[in-house]
C-alpha cells in the first residue's frame, strides 16, 4: 500500500468513525483544496455527514462556482451560511467598507461577523464539527491534533487532514480528477475573502497570501480562536 493510499484509508476510517459515534457531525467547507478532498471521501462513501460552508459576501466569484461544481458532480448542495445583513451594515457604516485593513482587532471584528457568528449558527444542534486544516499550513497550527475537545461549543472537532502534507492533498485530488478552485492554479494556497487573499511569491508560506499586512502569530479569522486564543484545549487521545 502507498503512502498516499494508507493516509486515505486512516482518514475515511476516521470519517467513518465521525458519523457513527458522534451524529449529528458536519463538515465546514472553504471549498479549497483540503476540504474539496474531504468532500470527495465524504459523499463517495455516502456518509451521513452534512457539508456547509460560509458564504462571507465577499469571496471570489471561483470560490462561489465550487458550490454549482459539487452540486454538477455529485448531485450534493452544499447549505451556505451568510453573516446577518444588520451586522454587517452597522460594522461598515461605523467602520468603513474596508475597516480590516486598519488594524487587526478591526479585521477580526469583521471576520467574527462574517465567519464567527455563522458558524455557531451551523454548529446549532451538531455532536461534532470537521475541518480540513492542516499542520503544515501555518505555525498557528504546527501542533493540531486529529480530534480535539471544542469547549467554546460544547462537542467534538476533528482535522482528519492534520498530518497530510500538501503533496499529498494534491496527489489525491488530480489522481481522483477531484473538482477544485481554479484560482489554486494562480498562486492561490490558502484562500478566504477576496479582499483580503493574494498569491504567493515562490518559497513564501502557504499562507503568506492571508492577511498579508499582519503578522504570522495573529493570522487566524477567528473560527478556531476564543478569546484571541487558540481552541486546542484539550487534545483527545
Amino acid at each position: 500500500m502507498s503512502e498516499l493510499a494508507a493516509r486515505v484509508t486512516q482518514t475515511l476510517a476516521t470519517l467513518e468513525r465521525i458519523a457513527e459515534e458522534h451524529s449529528p457531525a458536519v463538515f465546514a467547507s472553504s471549498l479549497a483544496a483540503e476540504d474539496m478532498v474531504l468532500t470527495d471521501l465524504i459523499l463517495k462513501a455516502g456518509l451521513p455527514v452534512g457539508i456547509f460552508s460560509l458564504e462571507t459576501g465577499r469571496l471570489h466569484k471561483e470560490t462561489l462556482d465550487m458550490v454549482a461544481r459539487v452540486q454538477e458532480r455529485y448531485g450534493y448542495e452544499i447549505a451556505l451560511y451568510r453573516p446577518r445583513q444588520s451586522d454587517v451594515t452597522a460594522h461598515i457604516v461605523k467602520h468603513g467598507h474596508n475597516a480590516f485593513y486598519d488594524s487587526v482587532e478591526l479585521r477580526k471584528e469583521c471576520c467574527h461577523i462574517r465567519k464567527v457568528e455563522p458558524l455557531g449558527r451551523a454548529l446549532q444542534g451538531k455532536a461534532a464539527w470537521i475541518t480540513g486544516q492542516r499542520r503544515a499550513q501555518s505555525s498557528t497550527r504546527s501542533d493540531l491534533p486529529v480530534q480535539e475537545d471544542d469547549a467554546a461549543h460544547g462537542m467534538q472537532k476533528f482535522n482528519p487532514l492534520a498530518d497530510w502534507s500538501e503533496e499529498e492533498v494534491w496527489e489525491y485530488i488530480r489522481g481522483n480528477d477531484v473538482p477544485y478552485n481554479p484560482l489554486h492554479d494562480q498562486g492561490y494556497p490558502s484562500i478566504g475573502c477576496e479582499p483580503c487573499t493574494r498569491a504567493i511569491e515562490p518559497g513564501e508560506d502557504v499562507r503568506a497570501g492571508r492577511w498579508w499586512w499582519e503578522n504570522p502569530e495573529s493570522k487566524e479569522c477567528g473560527l478556531h480562536l476564543v478569546d484571541g486564543k487558540l481552541i486546542r484545549i484539550k487534545k483527545v487521545a
